[in-house]
Parts: structure tokens; C-alpha cells; sequence
């Protein structure tokens, strides 16, 4: 009886152990992990529209992809969203939306797409300006790279996340 409960009660004790250190690497790093997005998403925004001072609109609009929008004094708007590519929650992108309401830039915060394959919707620069740049609407269609339409589809998706948000709370955004 008793060799059958020392198994037990070592494997209950590794077990507590190893979720106490968790917590604790948890606790140590996530004030550096956020500093480190924060980080990230001010040199995404730096990247679309150079130096500007933004204010975070407190709300995703009943969009669970939207990690965040903010907005510039000038009416500038920048919306990140997270989108499944290939990967779930592959691409982390950042759309920069100008004062007119047209797709201005895209950046991309992180993309854990296959390298090579879905990492061209990042790498090919005529990906991006032939199907987004300058749109004011969710595009339709869009030329998809072979090999990487399901990343492809994710980016279209991504896109269109923030541009239905953006045409569809236009004054809240710009007025918060």
C-alpha cells in the first residue's frame, strides 16, 4: 500500500514545484515583456508615419482581433490586429490609416509564419502595395503568393479587420 502512494506524492510535489516557478519566471518578466510590445508598437507606428504623439482608443469595437487603435491629434489611426495566417494568430500587424481614411502602411509587429513561404507576405514589398496600399474599403480580392495563400488570406483578413472597423467607427475613433 505504501509503494503505491510514494509515486503519487513525489509527482504532486514535482508537480507544485514546477507551477511555483512558472509563476515566479511569470511574475519576474511580464512588466519587460509589456515594456517590450510597448516598445514595438511605438516603432511600428514610428515606421508608418515617422515621430507622433498617439492616444489608445480604450475599445475594439467588438473585434477580438484588435489588440489596439490609436490615434494621432491629426486624425491618423493606427489598428493592430492579430490574424491567423498559416499559424494561429500568425500575424501581428500594424494598418496605418491617414487623415482621408486611406490604408496608408502596414507593419508588421511579429509573424510567425513559415519562414520562407509565409513570411513573403512580409518580404515581398509588391504584396503589400499592390493589394493594400491605398485602399479606403476591405478589398474583395487579392492576388495571393503561391505558397503562401494561406498567409495570403490571413494578411487579406487582417486588413480587412481593421478597415471595416476603422469605416464603421470612424467618428468614435477620430472624436476619442
Amino acid at each position: 500500500m505504501k509503494g503505491n502512494i510514494t509515486p503519487t506524492i513525489v509527482l504532486t510535489i514535482i508537480c507544485t514545484a514546477a507551477a511555483l516557478l512558472l509563476v515566479l519566471a511569470y511574475e519576474l518578466t511580464k512588466d519587460r515583456i509589456s515594456e517590450q510590445r510597448e516598445l514595438k508598437f511605438n516603432e511600428s507606428v514610428e515606421s508608418l508615419f515617422g515621430e507622433c504623439k498617439t492616444t489608445i482608443i480604450d475599445d475594439n469595437f467588438g473585434y477580438d482581433e484588435i489588440q489596439k487603435i490609436a490615434v494621432t491629434s491629426d486624425g491618423k489611426t493606427f489598428i493592430q490586429v492579430i490574424a491567423d495566417g498559416y499559424s494561429k494568430d500568425g500575424i501581428n500587424i500594424l494598418v496605418g490609416i491617414d487623415e482621408n481614411g486611406i490604408l496608408s502602411g502596414i507593419s508588421f509587429i511579429s509573424l510567425a509564419e513559415t519562414p520562407g513561404l509565409g513570411t513573403k507576405i512580409r518580404d515581398e514589398s509588391s504584396f503589400i502595395d499592390k493589394n493594400f496600399i491605398g485602399i479606403t474599403e476591405a478589398p474583395d480580392n487579392i492576388d495571393s503568393i503561391s505558397g503562401a495563400t494561406f498567409s495570403s488570406k490571413g494578411m487579406k483578413n487582417a486588413v480587412e479587420i481593421a478597415m471595416n472597423a476603422y469605416n464603421n467607427n470612424k467618428e468614435a475613433i477620430l472624436g476619442g
